[in-house]
């Protein structure tokens, strides 16, 4: 792609410089070409121009008459004129002492006009082509830059790539698959000793940021066998059979260094399903169809293998995935527990960390964070250390750095009314106070009401002991709880309702539509899916799946659902409303408080009076 661009960069210079030697020879070089050429004229002009003294030169002839005239500008230009019956004019010309008679004049050449004007620009812009041409040569590798249908996939060998399986971590189950074929390509005897065949394809499946790209360059740095790696997008051509071509090419460089490993990064570019709609991108599906032929073309005895990657299966051909094409689907999901604080660990031997570092909390703190996610945490904890002047990261810039990843930045210089404060520091208190009083809810880890540039006003953060798979429906009724504890305590004791809950009403209503569309946790309706989900990998956008009549039932039991939630919070803050005041206080003066600190001051008996 950065081949491409320089290309096109070089393209438009070419255009400029082509555009600039065309304004110089039609105005700089050929006007002096031009001057010198003869025009026919009339007879009355020539006795004109004598009258008024403007004719310079001049050459009778038997039948022309050729003279030379000066203009206003100092320019002079040549006419020809027949020659009249006038025994006068030898004396008349006479008379004029500038005029000049001349055997001949220095005239234009014609051939000479249209070489300059139409075979010299030509004969230029074909000069500077093939200098542009051999430049973009040398930097494509020596190959032919304007030479379509090749493929153009980077070619990696051993450690180029500077990743092994030692970079990757959380994905375990991935690791095993990549290494089995890795071990294949080194030792192919062993498997066809039993008569196993080699993968022909593996399609690693995932989440953005889950290692995808990591795992494909993680192969070709463990890898001893060629390893091309190729974009779909770089497949889409404007011109019909293009895309075929490149696939075409690229089988057939496979081919000839095989054994080899072939990497196609987002393959639902040119994968996706067949629809039959004569309206539909015929070259995707001549591409598609010909990455088909190839893949049944080539024999998996030779060693090739195809590596792809998307976040989109479900929106894949099925003949692209069927046994003998992809015969391995590789999830690279989400990370666990264990997973996240392997890929925190990996990560932070790349900065300068104190010793008592404590990863787990770290990890515990970020459920359902990708790969990409804990390696920009691991960063920004680097640069805050930086920030403050200190060589080595401590806990405390991991735990900023989770806060910035979750809600961005502190607004340092956020101008608040105290009476806002004070709803921002009820709200969160009301939020923590809910959580704490359910036995199922997650502990409380933090509150603030310092401002975040994510909009975020201030925040509670709970954090899970452990890491969990599965979400009871007692758990996801306490979860709607606490997120309209906020908005509960504003109504127990500011008597109104302000715009901050915007956010937890979003929440807890999607919680609540999962909880009767999917999950089957509605008193109204059975074990039924009202609703599907498209693109899980991609924020799992979802779309209901039931008649209108049914739409309308839905509705009324999530409001049912959120309504109960929402008094049961507001009974929670009733029962302890003078917790809730001493907290929010609290919170107001310290602005920030730790889980401990919020625990340590609700379950203090309070001051028997005397």
């Amino acid at each position: 792609m950065k081949n491409e661009k320089n290309f096109v960069k070089q393209i438009i210079i070419f255009t400029i410089i082509s555009l600039v030697s065309i304004l110089v020879l039609n105005a700089v070089i050929m006007p002096q070409f031009g001057k010198r050429s003869v025009k026919d004229t009339n007879y009355s002009f020539f006795l004109n121009q004598l009258d008024e003294g403007n004719i310079t030169q001049v050459k009778i002839e038997d039948s022309e008459i050729r003279f030379e005239v000066e203009n206003e500008d100092g320019k002079t230009q040549i006419y020809s004129t027949g020659r009249m019956d006038d025994p006068d004019l030898v004396t008349r010309l006479h008379k004029d002492k500038d005029i000049i008679f001349t055997e001949s004049f220095e005239e234009s050449n014609l051939l000479l006009e249209f070489l300059v004007s139409w075979v010299l620009p030509i004969i230029f812009f074909i000069i500077l082509w093939n200098v542009l041409i051999k430049s973009m040569s040398k930097r494509m590798g020596g190959g032919n830059a304007m030479q379509f249908g090749k493929s153009n996939a980077k070619i990696y060998v051993k450690a180029q790539t500077g990743k092994t399986f030692a970079d990757v971590a959380g994905q375990d189950e991935a690791k095993e698959a990549l290494v089995e074929i890795v071990d294949f390509l080194h030792n192919p005897g062993k498997y066809a000793e039993i008569g196993a065949n080699l993968p022909k394809g593996a399609l690693l499946v995932g989440p953005p940021g889950t290692g995808k790209t990591l795992l494909a360059q993680a192969v070709a740095g463990e890898a001893e066998v060629p390893f091309f790696s190729i974009s779909g997008s770089e497949f889409v051509e404007m011109f019909v059979g293009m895309g075929a071509a490149k696939v075409r090419d690229l089988f057939k460089q496979a081919n000839e260094k095989a054994p080899c490993i072939v990497f196609i990064d987002e393959v639902d570019t040119i994968g996706k399903k067949r629809d039959g709609n004569f309206s539909g991108n015929d070259e995707r599906e001549q591409t598609l169809n010909q990455l088909l032929t190839e893949m049944d073309g080539f024999d998996g005895q030779k060693g090739v293998v195809i590596l792809a990657a998307t976040n989109r299966p479900e929106s894949l051909d099925p003949a692209l995935l069927r046994p003998g094409r992809f015969d391995r689907r590789i999830p690279a999901e989400l990370p666990d527990l264990a997973g996240r604080e392997a890929i925190l660990k990996v990560h932070a031997k790349k900065i300068k960390t104190e010793e008592n570092i404590d990863f787990n909390a770290i990890a515990r703190a970020t459920a359902g964070a990708s790969g990409a996610e804990l390696a920009n945490i691991i960063n920004e904890a680097a640069l805050r250390a930086v920030r403050n002047g200190r060589k080595l990261v401590n806990q405390s810039d991991l735990e900023e750095s989770v806060e910035v990843i979750i809600a961005g930045y502190q607004r340092k210089n956020a101008v608040i009314s105290q009476k806002e404060k004070e709803i921002i520091a009820y709200h969160e208190i009301g939020h923590a106070l809910v959580a704490a009083k359910q036995k199922d809810s997650a502990p409380v880890h933090k509150i603030t009401i310092i401002p975040r540039t994510s909009g975020a006003l201030g925040y509670t953060m709970q954090v899970d002991e452990g890491e969990k798979f599965l979400m009871t429906k007692e758990e996801a009724l306490a979860r709607i709880a606490t997120l309209t504890g906020g908005r509960s305590a504003e109504e127990l004791i500011f008597n109104t309702c302000t715009s901050g809950a915007s956010n937890d009403i979003e929440q807890a209503t999607k919680i609540a539509r999962a909880m009767v569309t999917r999950y089957g946790m509605s008193s109204s309706f059975d074990m039924i899916a009202l609703e599907t989900v498209t693109n899980q990998y991609l924020g799992g956008d979802t779309s209901l799946a039931c008649s209108p009549e049914t739409a309308h039932k839905i509705d009324d039991e999530i409001n049912s659902l959120v309504k109960k939630s929402h008094e049961k919070a507001v009974s929670i803050l009733t029962e302890n409303i003078s917790k809730l005041h001493e907290l929010a206080h609290f919170l107001l003066e310290k602005e920030t408080i730790t889980g401990e600190e919020f625990m340590d001051i609700l379950n203090k008996e309070p001051a028997i009076s005397m």
